[in-house]
């Protein structure tokens, strides 16, 4: 063997020991991913669980039997009939939300435990269902997913699963009770109209008889004020008179005190004593003589007397 052929042998043996090194280097680190577990084996055993990160396994003897994936998964329930407790038929379909909290348990406690939960689901959800009556899976759907997920989960703890919700997506009842509820609501909505028509009705005849009322208010409000106005215009005409009237009666009596006044008042009740005495000749037939009761001088005279006599007083 001569020496080129040896060198070749020598770096054959080593790149082979290099690329060995590197396949043992291969197997011995791996590396989780995050939100992963690996469920390591030796010997065919159980023997620990790899969380994230860069894990060291022995090759050979260790191997990683089951990889678990940690997120939140979705998965679709098939529709399903279910009975409720009136002894409605529905065909009832929703969505399952769970995730693996434990992978030894999800690994060693079943065989699949995304297909043993959608059982689960089903079968759950059919006994709740068969606990409550029709109008209620309608009007419930909240109380019946937290019941289907309560259920669900306390079954569910040994194969290291939980479910984080349950929503049903659709409760088809059958097309005769369908139609009778339809008919229910249609009748529904009619009542609604006719109890908010009559409603409109009996509103409209109150606020017209509130409108009525109240103007009637206004309207002896308006006569009242009015006739308080008119007294109070007819008190002031008559209090507005009587001062004019004692005001002219003051301004006589205090003219009437000196010579020119006393002329003034005798000419003046022998004016109106004539004309008195013409118009009585005017009316009647009867001829009035002049005499001392009744002539102008003496009735001035008497008149005369009797203002001396006042101011004497």
């Amino acid at each position: 063997m001569d020496a080129q052929t040896l060198v070749g042998n020598i770096f054959s043996i080593q790149a082979f020991v290099l690329i060995f090194i590197i396949f043992l280097l291969t197997k011995l680190i791996r590396f989780v991913p995050q939100n992963s577990a690996y469920v390591i084996e030796r010997f065919g055993k159980y023997n620990r669980t790899l969380d994230a990160g860069m894990n060291l396994v022995i090759p050979l003897f260790e191997r990683v039997a089951h990889n678990r994936s940690l997120k939140e998964q979705a998965v679709d329930v098939p529709s399903q009939g279910a009975i409720t407790r009136d002894n409605i038929s529905l065909t009832v379909d929703g969505v399952l939300y769970f995730r693996v909290i434990d992978a030894y348990r999800a690994s060693y406690g079943v065989e699949d435990y995304s297909f043993a939960v959608v059982q689960l689901a089903q079968t759950t959800m059919r006994s709740e269902i068969g606990k409550m009556e029709l109008d209620k899976t309608f009007e419930e759907r909240d109380v019946l997913n937290t019941n289907i997920v309560q259920a669900i989960n306390e079954a569910a703890e040994p194969w290291g699963v939980v479910v984080l919700r349950y929503e049903i997506k659709d409760i088809i009842p059958p097309q005769s009770v369908m139609s009778a509820m339809e008919s229910q609501m249609r009748a529904e909505r009619e009542r609604r109209a006719k109890i908010l028509e009559s409603e409109g009705d009996k509103q409209a005849v109150i606020n017209r008889a509130e409108g009525d009322r109240q103007s009637q208010v206004l309207a002896a409000e308006g006569d009242k004020q009015q006739q308080i106005l008119s007294a109070q215009g007819e008190a002031e005409a008559i209090m507005a008179v009587a001062q004019a009237q004692a005001d002219a009666l003051r301004v006589i009596g205090s003219v009437s005190s000196t010579v020119e006044g006393q002329s003034a008042v005798q000419l003046d009740l022998a004016t109106k004593a004539i004309e008195a005495r013409h118009a009585i000749a005017k009316e009647s037939s009867v001829v009035l003589l002049p005499d001392q009761g009744t002539d102008p001088a003496s009735v001035v005279a008497q008149a005369m007397a009797v203002l001396n006599a006042t101011k004497a007083k």
